[in-house]
């Protein structure tokens, strides 16, 4: 995979197909290939005549690591997505994230709303706004040496994706203390770019999708029944439903 330097962090990127760019950004302790090339959304961004670009955020896969949690303040990683489009002299693109890289999203789309043909949130409906806990909890879970002794839910999960994607946990440790700060309803409500929320019905870390896109100009929401965070990703409906979406703004 090729690389990129932002601010001299060297970050990991794929660029696969033509035709309109959708830049994808994956969520917390994922990367690329985890997040959008295993669970297809490559393959389907090209296969509907699109340009797939994606990279690994800093401290996740092969991209640079940190461990001060000052690297990973989210207007900082969204500058990341902006140079990345810069450095393949693309001036407007469609923009997806998941989880993290949905806040990450918002903070590109509020930064140079002009870059953004439309924006997609997965994985995280209003608590983008309204916060979600345990990042303490997380932290130490991922610098915990036994896993046994991890008692929080959501603790648990993160420690054992981190562990399944092979990532640097004190990177992730670190990013986490930083990366989950709020955006408050007016900032979110001055997107006018054309937004899409999904979520999973069962996702008990995202929030509700309508309670999101309510309080944005342009916003329609998605709830995926039957799914929760890890699975909502990976879903054909949350694809088709972006594919439609992507459609509906590129023909005005």
């Amino acid at each position: 995979m090729p690389q990129f330097h932002s601010d001299e962090v060297d970050l990991e990127y794929l660029d696969e197909g033509d035709g309109i760019p959708v830049l994808m950004i994956h969520g917390f302790a994922s990367r690329m290939a985890v997040n959008w090339i295993n669970t297809l959304w490559v393959k389907t961004v090209v296969q509907s005549g699109r340009r797939a670009i994606a990279f690994d955020n800093r401290g996740h896969g092969e991209s640079r690591k940190f461990y001060d949690p000052s690297a990973y303040e989210a207007p900082m990683m969204a500058e990341d997505a902006l140079r990345l489009l810069d450095h393949m002299k693309i001036e407007k693109a469609h923009c997806i994230g998941y989880s993290m890289g949905a806040r990450i999203t918002a903070f590109a789309a509020m930064r140079a709303p002009e870059r953004f043909l439309s924006v997609t949130f997965g994985g995280l409906g209003e608590n983008m706004i309204l916060g979600i806990g345990g990042s303490d909890e997380i932290a130490q879970a991922l610098e915990a040496e036994n896993v046994a002794a991890i008692t929080h839910p959501q603790a648990v999960a993160f420690r054992v994706f981190a562990d399944q994607t092979k990532s640097d946990r004190k990177a992730l440790a670190a990013c986490i203390r930083a990366s989950r700060q709020r955006i408050t309803a007016d900032e979110i409500g001055s997107v006018a770019t054309p937004a899409l929320v999904v979520v999973g019905e069962k996702d008990d870390i995202s929030g509700s999708a309508n309670g999101l896109a309510t309080l944005m100009p342009n916003a329609s929401a998605v709830t995926i029944p039957g799914k929760d965070h890890m699975s909502a990703v990976r879903d054909r409906t949350f694809k088709a439903e972006a594919q439609a979406f992507w459609d509906r703004v590129e023909a005005g």
